[in-house]
């Protein structure tokens, strides 16, 4: 086995301690205690979760859909509803090729979401345009807005009932936070349901 290339081993650790600097911010611990309360009450009353961002968080909202959908089921516990807009594809090249690329979400915001709903838009820059337009039809039909940003929370801010901005402008850091923040909340949920009554003695 070679020795790794200096160069190679700086680019690595300065990629750790970059990323380690922007998860050691409070925004964590703050931006999770926002967003439990808006899933609880979602599962609690039935509402569905909506997920969807662009480019990678595209992806990353196809794994936020699964995991708390999946990984927070206990048994005897109410189930959460969560559903990704960029799952549908000839949805999304339908609306993008006849009507606009920007309303890909918000063409399905209208058709499924409703009032109470959760819509989650996630998107490293926070400027863009079909995450844009997904919250704003969420606004209009009375749904809670959450973005989960980067880069200072730019238009999306904005939009948002509660936001959670990672404190970092490089995309890479963002999207790494933005999977640690889902699977802290997947999993908080998942723990928080398996838990035993506090003893009211």
């Amino acid at each position: 086995m070679t020795d790794p290339d200096p160069a190679l081993q700086a680019y690595v650790q300065r990629y750790v301690e970059e990323t380690d600097g922007a998860l050691r911010d409070a925004f964590l611990t703050e931006g999770i205690s926002r967003v439990i309360p808006v899933l609880r009450k979602a599962r609690d009353e039935g509402r569905t979760v909506y997920f969807f961002g662009n480019g990678g968080s595209a992806s990353t909202a196809s794994h936020m859909a699964q995991d708390i959908a999946k990984l927070t089921i206990v048994e005897g516990q109410k189930r959460f509803r969560t559903h990704s807009l960029a799952d549908h594809m000839s949805v999304i090249l339908a609306v993008g090729n006849d009507v606009s690329f920007s309303e890909i979400y918000a063409e399905q915001i209208k058709s499924q979401g409703r009032a109470d709903d959760v819509a989650i838009g996630i998107s490293g820059s926070g400027n863009s345009p079909n995450v844009l337009r997904a919250l704003e039809e969420a606004r209009k039909l009375g749904m809670t807005t959450v973005g989960f940003i980067g880069t200072g929370g730019g238009k999306m801010k904005a939009l948002c009932d509660v936001s959670v901005i990672v404190p970092s402008s490089n995309m890479q850091h963002i999207e790494d936070l933005h999977h640690i923040l889902l699977h802290l909340l997947a999993s908080y949920l998942r723990d928080e349901a398996r838990a035993p009554p506090h003893d009211a003695r």
